[in-house]
């Protein structure tokens, strides 16, 4: 089974990527931000939960995070795997994840960091809630504070990967293409070996 975990700060390019490593992979997507999204939208107890945490700009716990995607994992099996987009954000969400996996004898094939900096992430999330009416894309002091956030506790999760050697670095950087096939690269070497 193929596990992809595609990380990266908010705006990124991790939803556009994972919509393109679905199509050619075959794999199940799971986007924690967007399932939350919809809780919230539907106002279930989950999303009136996520949206605490959110409206201040600030990721859910690890509790809420492990239930959404075990939830989708049991839906989803069998498959020809998963591409994680959001998730895991912290180190013991990280340490679960592999317990996780362990009971379906499969394990993370790789971590593809998307790399961009910090004024294109900006630009780009302030573009984005002009056309998506994301509320967590909607107020440059909740930008910032996410990417704050992602700066100081979701980078743990890169070393936390590193040690595992199952982190890849790609330029998010330029033709959404390019770095497609930058991507697609990483995941057919790791399959030939």
């Amino acid at each position: 089974m193929l596990n992809i975990i595609l990380f990266g700060p908010p705006g990124a390019g991790k939803g556009t990527q994972s919509q393109k490593l679905i199509e050619k992979y075959g794999l199940v997507h799971i986007s924690t931000g967007e399932i939350l999204r919809i809780n919230i939208a539907e106002k279930t107890p989950l999303g009136i939960e996520a949206q605490k945490y959110i409206d201040h700009g600030n990721y859910v716990s690890d509790a809420i995070a492990l239930e959404i995607v075990m939830n989708e994992i049991n839906k989803n099996i069998p498959c020809n795997g998963f591409v994680f987009d959001g998730f895991p954000r912290t180190t013991p969400q990280a340490d679960e994840f592999t317990r996780i996996l362990g009971k379906y004898n499969s394990e993370i094939t790789v971590l593809i960091s998307l790399e961009v900096d910090e004024e294109t992430l900006v630009k780009r999330l302030s573009n984005r809630s002009e056309k998506s009416n994301r509320p967590d894309d909607t107020c440059d002091q909740i930008i910032k504070k996410r990417l704050t956030i992602y700066e100081n506790n979701t980078k743990i999760v890169k070393n936390y990967y590193k040690k595992l050697n199952k982190y890849q670095s790609i330029n998010g950087l330029g033709d959404i293409d390019k770095i497609f096939s930058d991507i697609c690269k990483v995941i057919d070497n790791i399959c030939k070996n």
